[in-house]
C-alpha cells in the first residue's frame, strides 16, 4: 500500500484529466437533470435549478431513485419560483418515499431564500452556496462545478472509492477523507471541471464500481496503483460500525364509518418531520400506549418492520372505529377515504396501511 507521505507514483494530473475527459464523452450516462457533454461543448449550459434539485434528491438515494422523483417534481414546479410558491404539504407529499424528509424541508426553505431575497438566481460561488439552507460541502461543490463550471473538489461516494484504489490508500474511512480529498482535488482541472466531476463519478457508478470493478476496461486502469497491487476490490476500507438498536412502537389505525381516515402530521424537527402519518406511541425500547381517542383497540396481526439509518423499528398495529363527531386535535387530519393517498404517506406508514389492506379487517380485501 501507499505511504500518504509519499507522491503518488500515478501519471501527471493532466494526463489523468484527459483520459478520463476522453472517456467521458464517449461513455457519460443521460440523466434528465444531465447537459450531455455534446450539448456543453455546443453551448449550452445546465439549469442551476435542475442541478440542486438533482443533488440534493441523490444525497443517500440511488439515480434509479431519484430519477421519477426529479421528473415529477419538475413537471410541476419547473423553476425554483415555482417550487418556492408550493404549498409545503404538497411538496412533502410528493417527496413522500424518497426518505431523509430533512432535505424536503431545507429543499423549500432554500428555494424561498433563492426566490425571494436573490431574484431567482443561484449564486454560482462554492462560499455563497454554501450559505443556502440544506446545502452542504459536497452539494455546494457539485452546484458550482456542474452548473457554473467552477473548479471545486466534489467528493462522492464514488469519488472516494475510485481516489482510494487509484492511489492504493488503505486507511479507513471516514477518517481518510481529508486524504481523498486532497487527491481528488489535486485533479480537479481548470478547464471542463463540470464535465470532469461528472466523469469521474459516473467512473466510479458505472466502471469502479463497489464489487467486481471493470478494471479491463477502465480508462484509469494504467496508473492505478490498486489494480497493480491487486488491492481494488477491498478498497475503500471502511471503520466497522456498531450494531443497530431495535426500537418498538405501536401505530393507530382509525377509520370512520365513510372511509374517513384519521391521520397525524408530526413535528417539522425530528424524524419524518412535516410529514402525515398515524398516530402512534413514541419510538423505543418500552413503547407506552398512546391511541389518539378511547376505544376498544383491536390487534391488527403481523407487524411493520422498517430500517433507519440509526435504528430498527418494529411497529404493532391496532385498530379502531372512528366515533362520529370526534374533535381532531392538534396536529390531527381527517382525510376522506377520496382525499387520502398511501402514496404520499412515507414509506414506513404506507406499510402500516399495506398490512391492513391485506388484512381481514379491510372490506374491500376480497374484491
Amino acid at each position: 500500500m501507499r505511504d500518504l507521505d509519499k507522491t503518488p507514483e500515478v501519471e501527471d494530473s493532466s494526463a489523468l484529466n484527459q483520459q478520463l475527459l476522453t472517456w467521458y464523452d464517449h461513455n457519460a450516462r443521460a440523466m434528465p437533470w444531465r447537459v450531455s457533454p455534446a450539448d456543453r461543448a455546443r453551448g449550452q449550459r445546465p439549469d442551476p435549478y435542475r442541478v440542486w434539485l438533482s443533488e440534493v434528491m441523490l444525497q443517500q438515494t440511488t439515480v434509479a431513485a431519484v430519477t421519477e422523483y426529479f421528473q415529477r417534481f419538475t413537471q410541476r414546479w419547473p423553476s425554483v419560483q415555482d417550487l418556492a410558491a408550493a404549498e409545503d404539504a404538497q411538496v412533502m407529499a410528493e417527496w413522500a418515499g424518497l426518505g431523509y424528509y430533512a432535505r424536503a424541508r431545507n429543499l423549500l426553505k432554500c428555494a424561498r431564500v433563492v426566490a425571494q431575497d436573490l431574484d431567482g438566481c443561484f449564486p454560482d460561488s462554492y462560499e455563497a452556496l454554501l450559505k443556502l439552507p440544506g446545502i452542504g460541502p459536497y452539494t455546494a461543490a457539485a452546484i458550482a462545478s456542474i452548473a457554473f463550471d467552477r473548479a471545486e473538489t466534489v467528493l462522492d461516494g464514488n469519488v472516494e472509492r475510485v481516489m482510494a484504489r487509484l492511489h492504493d490508500i488503505h486507511d479507513p474511512l471516514p477518517a481518510v477523507k481529508p486524504v481523498l480529498k486532497e487527491q481528488a482535488g489535486l485533479l480537479t482541472p481548470p478547464l471542463r471541471p463540470g464535465d470532469y466531476a461528472q466523469a469521474v463519478m459516473d467512473l466510479g457508478a458505472t466502471i469502479c464500481t463497489p464489487k467486481n470493478p471493470a478494471c479491463g476496461i477502465c480508462p484509469w486502469r494504467s496508473p492505478c496503483l490498486a489494480r497493480v497491487a491487486g488491492t481494488a476490490p477491498e478498497l475503500p476500507k471502511k471503520t466497522p460500525k456498531q450494531p443497530k438498536p431495535t426500537r418498538l412502537g405501536v401505530a393507530y389505525l382509525a377509520r370512520s364509518a365513510d372511509g374517513a381516515w384519521l391521520l397525524e402530521r408530526r413535528p417539522d424537527k425530528g424524524l419524518l418531520g412535516g410529514m402525515l402519518g398515524w398516530p402512534g406511541s413514541e419510538w423505543n425500547a418500552a413503547p407506552a400506549p398512546r391511541p389518539p381517542f378511547a376505544a376498544e383497540w383491536q390487534d391488527l396481526g403481523g407487524e411493520v418492520r422498517h430500517t433507519f439509518t440509526h435504528f430498527h423499528l418494529i411497529l404493532q398495529v391496532k385498530l379502531a372505529e372512528l366515533p362520529t363527531g370526534h374533535n381532531l386535535l392538534p396536529g390531527q387530519e381527517l382525510l376522506s377515504r377520496h382525499d387520502f393517498r398511501p402514496q404520499d404517506l412515507p414509506t414506513v406508514m404506507r406499510k402500516v396501511f399495506d398490512l391492513w389492506a391485506g388484512s381481514d379487517f379491510n372490506p374491500g380485501k376480497d374484491r
